[in-house]
C-alpha cells in the first residue's frame, strides 16, 4: 500500500487529499482525509498577480512611506540649519522666522530676489536660506526616469544659437541638413511651441474658418495618427474647376469638395524630412496647402510631445533663467508681481539652478556681513541644504545563484537562523547573460521538414546540402524534424548579436535556400537586447556625423564592418564593437562600456549624466554630442537565475551544442531533482518538515504567501498522518505561467467572458432561447465560423438553417476524434450533420472527406474541402491550430500532439516542486486537462452537484425534464463547481489517484490504437468502455468521496497580527545602532483628510422610555416640550413610568388644550447640535447636492439642477465656460463646495499657528484638526453587562440571580495598533469588570462560529465540537465572520466562495446576519487549524 498526498495548488487556495493507493490485487485503495486551506488574497494582490504585474502588495504603502520620509528629512534639515544659524549668531532664540504682520505675504520672496543685488540683514538672510532649504530643485537620477516624464534637455548652446540668429527650430534644422548634417538636435519645448504658435497664427490668416481655437485645443498633445484623424474632420475645402457639358455644348464652372488624402507614399525618407522642414519654414511667411499643413502639425506635435512632461518643463524654466539672467527667486517674484494668485507649488527647477542662486546670494551678502565665512558657506550648502545621500544599495535584494550558493546556520541575536551565502545572480542585460540566453534557445530549436524537396544551408560554398551528408536512416529521421547543426547555430548566434529578435521566417531565410518548405518550433527568437541597444546608438551616432545610416538588413559581418570603418575614420575606439565570452570580461572594452552605462546612477549636472559623458569622451574618444546618445541608452533592469561564475562554467558546453540540462551536468551541476537516478532517489535524505520561506526571499509576496501556506498545510499533515510516500500535484494555470503569459491569459479570459455575455443576450433575443447554456454558445460560435461558407458544414456541404442550429440534426463534432487525440479544445471542433458524424466514426476529418467524397471532382471532394478551409483561414475565421487539424491525416498525428500545460519550467512551479522534493522521494506533476478527464470519468462532478442540490433547488435553479422512459430527471441550471470551496478537495482527490499511466495515455492517446504500443496495453488494463477505471468500485468510490466531502471543514487564514516588531539596524563608528520599531500590519486610516464643524440636525423620534429631561429639552416645539416635561414631573421624573406601558402616548395621550382637540404626536421632532466632518469637493456630475453644508450654496445648486431638467451631467459640466455664479457682479463663481463626509472620525493633529505653536480654545485645550476615517474594524468584543434599574440597583430574576444584557464594543484597527504600542492587551477582557461586566468572546474577520439551527434542532453547546465524528453535523452550521460594524454582523457559510449573494431564500443556509446583539450568546467560537480540524472551542 502506498500513502499518497494529492495537492491542487492555486493562487488563493490549496486542496489536498491523503489516500492509500493499492499496489496489487490483494490491497484496497481508500481515502484517508480531504481538506481545503483558503488563503484569501486582497483584490489588488490577486488581480496584479493574474495580470502579471510585478508590483508588490505593499507598493502603495511604500510610496506613501517614502513621502513621509522625505518630509521627515526636510524637517531634520530645517532643524539642523536653524541650530547652525543660532550657533554662528545669525539668529537668536527670539528671532521670528516667519512672515509676521500686515502686508507681508510675499516678504520672504522679495528678500530672496533683493538679496542678489542688495544688502539684507542677517535675520532676513536666515529666512531666505530656510526658504531655499524647503525647495532645493530636481536632481536627475539616471535610472529613475519614466517615459511619461519626458526628457531632460541640455540644449543651452542650441537655444543660444536660435536666440542670437533669430531662428526657429525648423529654420535651424533646414540649415543643418543643407550643411550635410544627418542628425538633428533636441530643442526646448518652449522654442518648439513658439514656432508652432507663429505658424498657426500666420496660416490662420488664410484659413480663418478652419484654424479655430477649438481645433488648436483639440490638437494639443496629440500623437501623429490622432493629429491626422482630427484634421481630417476639419480640413474639408471646395475648389472650382472647368468642365465641358456635352448636352449644352459649352464649358461650365463646377465646384468639388476635397478631403485630406496624404502624400507620404510619394516621398522617400530623406526627401520627406527636408520637404517637411521647408514647409515649416514657409509656413512662417506664406500660405501652405492643407495637405502640407497637416504634416507640419504632425511633425511639430511629435517633437513637442517628446520634450514635454515634467522634465521638459524643468528644462524650459532653466532656459528662461539663463536668457533672462535671473535667479530662481527673482523669476518667482516677477511672476507674483504680475499675478499675486499665481501658483508656485509645482514650479520645479534644476538643482544646479538653486546651487547657482545660493552661491550668488552668499557671495553678495558676504560683502556686507563678515559672519558669512567660506567655511560656514560649505557647511550650510554641502552638509545641510544640498546634501544628498547616496541611494541605499539594493544588492541584498539580488537573489543567489542556484548552483553557486549554499545555506549555513548562523547565530543572530542568540537565535539560530538559516542564511544563504554564495554568488549573486547576474544582470540580464550583462553581455555574458545575453550570449548564454541565446545559446540556450539555439540548442532547443527544431527544424521541421514540411515538403519533400531537399534544402541547402546558406553557409560556405563547400558545405554540402542538408541531407546529402547523412545516411538513409538519418535522412528518414530528419524527414520528421531535427535540431540545428553546429554551423547553423554559430551563424544564427552571430546574427542575433546585434538584433532585438528574429522571426521564424527571418531565421529560415538566413539558414536555408527553400525556407517556405521548413518550419521551426519558435515563432520568434530573442536576440541580444544589450547588443541591439548599443548598435542602435552607434547607428544614430554615425548618422549624426554625416555618414549614411547603418542598414541593419545586411548580414551582421557587413554591419560591423561598416560601423568599424566609420569609427576608424572618426578616431573612435573600435574595441567596443565585439565581445568574447571566453576572455576575461574586465579586459574587454565592450563589457566595460556596458558596465559603465549600467552602473552609473547620476550626478549633480542638470541632466544627471554629465560625468558619464565626460568619462566616455576620455575612454572612447567620442565628442560630447555623440557621447550623449550613448549616455541615454538604458538596459533591462532585472536579473537572471545564475551567477557569472556558473554561466562561465556552463556556456562553453552550450556553445558545443549541448542542451542546457546536459551542459549543466558537464559543468558539474545538478540541473534538477528530476535528473536523479532511481538509486539516488531511493537513498535521498528527506527533511522531517518543510521550512517556511524567509521574508522577501522570492521578491514576490504573493508567491511567498502561496508557498508558505503550502508549507503549513503539509507540515500539519506530516505531524498527524506521517510523511507520504509520494506527492502528486496539479498547479493552477496562473502558477504555471510567467508574468507576461498571466497578463495575456487574464486579457483573453476577460475578452471571452465579455463575448459570451453578448452571445447569451443575442441567443435570448434573436433565437428565443430562455436558458442559454455553454453548449449553446459553443454551437453559435462554430456556426459563425461557417458564415463565409454560406453556413454549410465543412465535410458534407450541408446547409444549417437558423431554425435547425439548436436541433438534434446537427452535432458538435471532433475534427480529430477523441479516441485518437485527447483534445476537447475549441480548435478541435466544428458543426456537422449527425448522420455524417456517426458515419465518420474514429476517422480524422481529412481522411473521412478523402475516403467518402474522393480527392477531386465532386462538390464535396477533398479539393473543395481544402479550398474551403484555406479561405476560412485566410479570412481569419478559423485559427492556425484548427486549420492544421482540419488538414491532418491519421498518420500525421504525432505522439503527444496535445498541447500539454505542464509548465513546470516556470519559476513558481519549479520552486514548489523542489520544496516538495525535500520531504518526499517522488513528486509527480499532472496537468489540468488530465484531472478534468479523470474527474469526469469517475463522476466526481455529480458528487459535487448532489452536495449542492438543496441550495440550487431553494434558488429555483433546478429544472426537470422527462427522459425516454418517462422518468422525471432534475438538472441544475448554470452549474459551476466554483461556488463551493470543496471543489479544490475534489480535484486534489482526483490528482491523488492520477497514476503515471493515465498521464502517459492521455498525452499519447493516438498511440493506443497501435497494438504494439505501451498505450494500447494501458488502455486494455486501466480503461473500460472508454473510461478510466476508478481506484475502487465506482459506486463505492463516489459514496466514500461524498462522505469525506460532507465532513470537510474549510480552513481559512484569519488575519490575527496587528503589529510586527522590526529591528532597524544602522551602522555607526565602532558598531551598529539597533532600534526596535513596531510596524502596523495594515492601513491605519483612509487617506481622505476631513475638516470638522457643528451642525443642527433635525430628526423625528417616537416618544418612549428614553425621553428623560435632557432629551425632552431637544424637542423643537416649545408646546410639546412643556407638555412632555409636565408629564415627566408628574411621574417622579421616571421616563419609563411617564411614556411607556399604560402611559405610552398611544394609550394615554397628552392633550394640549382643555377641549382635547390638540395633542402631542407619538413622534416628535428633536434638534441636536452634532459634530460633522467635512471635505471640500469639486462640483461635478456625481456631486450629492443634499450633502452640501452651506444652505445658500445648496439652494443655488438645486436651482441650477432644476434649470437643466435635473440632468446633473449638463448642469455641473464645463463650468469654466458656463460658471455657477455666487456673485455675478463681482465675478465670483462656485467651483468647489464643502460637503458632509463621515459621522465619526479620529483627529491626527492639533491646530497650530504659522510658527508651529499650538492654538488653544477658550478652555485652554488643544483644538483637534485633520480628521480621518479609521477605516476597517479590527474586532468586536462581546460582554455580559449587568442590568441596572433607574435607582442604580442591580436587577435580579425570580431565582435571585443577576440579570445580564449583551453589550458589544467595536475596536478599529487604528485603536488596536494604539493599544499594542502602549503595551495594552488588544482584546480587553477586563473591560469594566469593576462594574460587573463579563467578557464572552471577540469576533475578527474570518474567525469561525458554530450556529444553532432551529429547523434541525442542532445546538452547538450540546455536542462535542472537537470530535471528528461530529463534523458532518457541524459543517452545515459553521460560519465565518465576513464583515461587521456596531450592531451589524454578517456571517458567510464556510463552504461558500462568493461574498456577494445575500438572497433572502438562502438566509441561514449560505449567510446569516445580526442587526442587534440578540442571539450572539447562542453561537460558539471555534478555531480550525490548517487542515480543517477544530482544535479549540471558545476564545483563543
Amino acid at each position: 500500500m502506498k500513502r499518497i498526498l494529492g495537492l491542487d495548488l492555486g493562487t488563493n487556495s490549496i486542496g489536498w487529499a491523503l489516500v492509500n493507493e493499492a499496489e496489487n490485487k490483494d490491497e484496497r485503495s481508500s481515502i484517508v482525509k480531504l481538506g481545503v486551506r483558503v488563503n484569501p488574497l486582497t483584490v489588488d494582490e490577486l488581480t496584479n498577480f493574474e495580470k502579471g504585474k510585478s508590483i508588490t502588495t505593499n507598493a502603495d504603502r511604500t510610496l506613501k512611506r517614502g513621502m513621509r520620509r522625505n518630509l521627515q528629512r526636510y524637517k531634520l534639515r530645517r532643524e539642523t540649519l536653524t541650530e547652525v544659524l543660532k550657533e554662528h549668531k545669525l539668529i537668536t532664540e527670539d528671532t521670528i522666522l516667519s512672515e509676521n504682520g500686515n502686508r507681508t505675504t510675499f516678504e520672504t520672496y522679495r528678500l530672496r530676489a533683493k538679496a542678489v543685488t542688495e544688502e539684507i540683514s542677517l535675520e532676513e538672510f536666515a529666512r531666505v536660506l530656510l526658504m531655499i532649504n524647503k525647495k532645493r530643485g530636481y536632481k536627475s537620477s539616471r535610472k529613475a526616469k519614466g517615459v511619461e516624464e519626458g526628457t531632460l534637455i541640455d540644449g543651452m548652446d542650441i537655444a543660444r544659437e536660435l536666440y542670437n540668429n533669430n531662428l526657429t527650430p525648423g529654420e535651424l534644422c533646414l540649415q543643418l541638413l543643407g550643411a550635410g548634417k544627418k542628425f538633428l538636435p533636441d530643442f526646448y519645448r518652449s522654442d518648439l511651441q513658439n514656432e508652432l504658435d507663429r505658424i498657426w497664427e500666420k496660416q490662420k490668416e488664410y484659413y480663418p474658418e478652419i484654424l479655430t481655437d477649438v481645433l488648436k485645443e483639440e490638437l494639443r498633445g496629440k500623437k501623429r495618427d490622432a493629429v491626422w484623424a482630427i484634421c481630417a474632420k476639419y480640413f474639408v475645402w471646395k475648389e472650382n474647376y472647368t468642365e465641358w457639358n456635352k448636352e449644352k455644348g459649352k464649358t461650365e464652372q463646377q465646384e468639388r469638395e476635397h478631403k485630406l488624402e496624404g502624400i507620404y507614399s510619394k516621398r522617400k525618407r530623406d526627401e520627406a524630412k527636408r520637404e517637411n522642414l521647408q514647409w515649416r519654414v514657409n509656413g512662417l511667411k506664406e500660405k501652405l496647402s492643407l495637405e502640407q499643413l497637416v504634416i507640419v502639425f504632425q511633425e511639430m506635435n511629435t517633437q513637442i510631445n517628446n520634450s514635454s512632461g515634467y522634465l521638459g518643463a524643468i528644462s524650459d524654466r532653466s532656459k528662461e533663467l539663463y536668457f533672462n539672467k535671473q535667479t530662481v527667486g527673482q523669476y518667482q517674484m516677477e511672476m507674483l508681481d504680475k499675478n499675486p494668485n499665481a501658483s508656485l507649488r509645482n514650479m520645479v527647477f534644476y538643482r544646479q539652478d538653486y546651487l547657482d542662486e545660493f552661491n550668488m546670494l552668499w557671495e553678495k551678502q558676504a560683502v556686507y556681513h563678515k559672519e558669512l565665512t567660506e567655511e560656514l558657506k560649505k557647511e550650510i550648502r554641502d552638509i545641510i541644504i544640498f546634501y544628498q545621500r547616496r541611494l541605499k544599495s539594493q544588492k541584498g535584494l539580488i537573489g543567489f545563484c542556484e548552483f553557486e550558493s549554499r545555506q549555513i546556520e548562523v547565530d543572530i541575536d542568540g537565535k539560530k537562523k538559516i542564511k544563504t551565502v554564495g554568488n549573486r545572480v547576474i544582470s540580464r542585460s550583462s553581455p555574458l547573460f545575453q550570449e548564454f540566453k541565446i545559446w540556450q534557445i539555439l540548442n532547443n530549436i527544431e527544424v521541421t521538414v514540411v515538403g519533400k524537396k531537399r534544402k541547402r544551408r546558406k553557409l560556405k560554398e563547400n558545405y554540402s546540402s542538408l541531407f546529402e551528408e547523412l545516411n538513409d536512416a538519418e535522412q528518414l529521421e530528419l524527414n520528421g524534424s531535427r535540431r540545428l547543426c553546429q554551423e547553423e547555430k554559430e551563424l544564427l548566434a552571430q546574427e542575433l548579436f546585434i538584433r532585438d529578435k528574429m522571426t521564424k521566417s527571418e531565421v529560415l531565410k538566413l539558414l536555408f535556400d527553400n525556407p517556405q518548405e521548413l518550419d521551426l518550433n519558435f515563432k520568434t527568437i530573442d536576440g541580444n537586447k544589450t547588443g541591439y541597444a548599443l548598435f542602435q546608438a552607434y547607428s544614430k551616432m554615425i548618422e549624426m556625423s554625416g555618414h549614411e545610416p547603418v542598414d541593419f538588413k545586411k548580414p551582421v559581418e557587413k554591419v560591423v564592418e561598416y560601423i568599424k570603418a566609420v569609427f576608424d575614420l572618426l578616431n573612435w575606439n573600435t574595441d567596443i564593437l565585439g565581445f568574447n565570452s571566453n576572455e576575461e570580461l574586465d579586459n574587454q572594452s565592450y563589457y566595460k562600456l556596458w558596465h559603465l552605462l549600467y552602473s552609473f546612477e547620476g550626478d549633480n549636472t542638470p541632466t544627471g549624466n554629465g560625468r558619464l559623458i565626460q568619462k566616455m569622451t576620455e575612454l572612447y574618444g567620442f565628442e560630447k554630442e555623440y557621447a550623449t546618445i550613448l549616455a541615454n541608452v538604458s538596459f533591462q533592469d532585472d536579473y537572471g537565475s545564475l551567477s557569472a561564475k556558473a554561466i562561465h562554467k556552463i556556456l562553453p558546453h552550450l556553445k558545443e551544442g549541448n542542451r542546457y540540462d546536459v551542459a549543466c551536468v558537464y559543468a558539474g551541476y545538478r540541473h534538477s531533482e528530476s535528473s536523479l537516478t532511481r538509486e539516488e532517489i531511493a537513498n535521498k535524505v528527506l527533511k522531517d518538515r518543510l521550512m517556511l520561506l524567509p521574508k522577501n526571499s522570492l521578491h514576490n509576496p504573493v508567491v511567498e504567501k502561496i508557498l508558505n501556506q503550502m508549507v503549513n498545510v503539509i507540515n500539519v499533515i506530516i505531524d498527524i498522518y506521517g510523511k507520504p510516500d509520494e506527492i502528486r500535484v496539479e498547479l493552477a494555470r496562473e502558477l504555471k505561467k510567467n508574468a507576461k503569459e498571466r497578463e495575456e491569459l487574464t486579457k483573453s479570459i476577460a475578452q471571452t467572458t465579455k463575448a459570451h455575455e453578448e452571445y447569451k443576450t443575442l441567443l435570448q433575443t434573436e433565437f428565443g432561447l430562455t436558458n442559454v447554456s455553454r453548449t449553446d454558445i459553443l454551437r453559435y460560435k462554430l456556426y459563425k465560423e461557417l458564415e463565409s461558407c454560406g453556413y454549410k458544414t465543412l465535410y458534407s456541404n450541408t446547409y444549417i438553417s437558423r431554425e435547425k442550429l439548436f436541433s438534434k440534426e446537427f452535432d458538435i463534432e471532433h475534427i480529430i476524434p477523441q479516441a485518437r487525440l485527447f483534445d476537447d479544445s475549441f480548435s478541435n471542433k466544428t458543426l456537422e450533420a449527425r448522420s455524417v458524424n456517426i458515419e465518420k466514426g474514429n476517422k480524422t476529418a481529412y481522411d473521412f472527406v478523402k475516403e467518402k467524397f474522393g480527392e477531386s471532382g465532386a462538390d464535396n471532394s477533398l479539393e473543395h474541402y481544402l479550398n474551403n478551409i484555406e479561405d476560412l483561414f485566410k479570412s481569419g475565421k478559423i485559427s492556425k491550430t484548427k486549420y492544421n487539424k482540419l488538414k491532418m491525416a491519421e498518420q500525421d498525428i504525432p505522439d503527444g500532439f496535445i498541447e500539454r500545460d505542464l509548465r513546470n519550467t516556470q519559476y513558481i512551479a519549479k520552486k514548489a516542486l523542489s520544496m516538495l522534493n525535500e520531504i518526499s522521494h517522488r513528486v509527480v506533476a499532472t496537468s489540468g486537462s488530465v484531472t478534468d478527464k479523470l474527474r469526469e470519468d469517475w463522476q466526481l462532478i455529480d458528487v459535487m452537484k448532489e452536495l449542492n442540490w438543496e441550495k440550487y433547488k431553494a434558488l429555483g435553479l433546478v429544472e426537470y425534464f422527462e427522459d425516454r422512459d418517462g422518468r422525471q430527471i432534475g438538472r441544475i441550471k448554470d452549474w459551476t463547481k466554483r461556488n463551493d470551496h470543496r471543489h479544490h478537495a475534489m480535484d486534489a482527490l482526483t490528482v491523488a489517484f492520477t497514476k503515471d499511466v493515465f498521464i502517459q495515455y492521455f498525452n499519447n492517446k493516438n498511440a493506443s490504437l497501435d497494438p504494439n504500443a505501451n498505450e494500447h496495453a494501458i488502455k486494455n488494463k486501466y480503461f473500460q468502455n472508454g473510461r478510466a477505471i476508478a481506484p475502487m468500485p465506482l459506486r463505492e468510490f463516489r459514496a466514500e468521496a461524498k462522505k469525506h466531502l460532507e465532513n470537510t471543514l474549510i480552513s481559512i487564514k484569519a488575519k490575527n497580527k496587528v503589529i510586527t516588531g522590526n529591528i532597524n539596524k544602522t551602522r555607526k563608528k565602532g558598531g551598529v545602532n539597533k532600534n526596535m520599531q513596531q510596524t502596523p500590519r495594515g492601513q491605519l486610516h483612509l487617506e481622505t483628510i476631513y475638516g470638522s464643524g457643528k451642525q443642527y440636525l433635525t430628526k423625528e423620534e417616537k416618544v418612549n422610555a428614553s425621553f428623560d429631561m435632557r432629551k425632552i429639552g431637544t424637542v423643537s416645539k416649545s408646546a410639546y416640550r412643556d407638555a412632555l416635561l409636565k408629564r415627566l414631573y408628574e411621574n417622579d421624573n421616571d421616563p419609563k413610568k411617564a411614556f411607556a406601558g399604560k402611559n405610552s402616548l398611544d394609550k394615554q395621550p397628552i392633550w394640549l388644550d382643555k377641549e382635547q382637540m390638540r395633542k402631542v404626536p407619538e413622534k416628535v421632532k428633536i434638534v441636536t447640535l452634532e459634530a460633522i466632518y467635512t471635505i471640500r469637493k469639486e462640483i461635478s456630475p456625481d456631486l450629492k447636492v443634499d450633502k452640501v453644508i452651506d444652505v445658500g450654496v445648496r439652494k443655488i445648486l438645486i436651482d441650477r439642477l432644476n434649470e437643466y431638467g435635473n440632468d446633473a451631467k449638463k448642469a455641473f459640466s464645463n463650468l469654466d465656460k458656463n460658471p455657477i455664479w455666487l456673485n455675478k457682479e463681482k465675478g465670483i463663481s462656485i467651483k468647489r463646495v464643502t460637503i458632509s463626509g463621515i459621522s465619526n472620525a479620529q483627529s491626527l493633529h492639533v491646530k497650530k499657528d504659522k510658527d508651529g505653536k499650538p492654538i488653544l480654545d477658550e478652555n485652554g485645550r488643544n483644538i483637534p484638526v485633520d480628521f480621518v476615517n479609521t477605516g476597517n474594524n479590527h474586532h468586536v468584543a462581546v460582554y455580559y453587562r449587568p442590568v441596572i434599574d433607574k435607582r442604580g440597583q442591580l436587577v435580579v430574576d425570580e431565582a435571585g440571580n443577576p440579570k445580564y444584557e449583551l453589550e458589544e464594543v467595536v475596536v478599529s484597527f487604528f485603536e488596536a495598533v494604539t493599544r499594542a504600542n502602549l503595551g495594552l492587551p488588544i482584546i480587553d477582557k477586563d473591560y469594566k469588570t469593576t462594574e460587573g461586566w463579563q467578557f464572552l468572546f471577540s469576533m475578527k474577520q474570518n474567525e469561525y462560529f458554530v450556529f444553532p439551527n432551529e429547523k434541525t434542532g442542532f445546538n452547538p453547546k450540546e455536542i462535542d465540537l472537537l470530535d471528528v465524528e461530529n463534523y458532518g453535523l457541524i459543517s452545515p452550521n459553521l460560519f465565518r465572520v465576513q464583515k461587521f460594524s456596531l450592531k451589524n454582523y454578517v456571517f458567510r457559510h464556510h463552504l461558500e466562495t462568493t461574498i456577494k449573494d445575500t438572497s433572502s431564500i438562502l438566509r441561514g443556509i449560505t449567510w446569516i446576519d445580526f442587526r442587534s446583539s440578540k442571539g450572539l450568546d447562542t453561537i460558539v467560537k471555534v478555531r480550525v487549524n490548517h487542515i480543517g480540524q477544530i482544535v479549540s472551542v471558545g476564545e483563543y
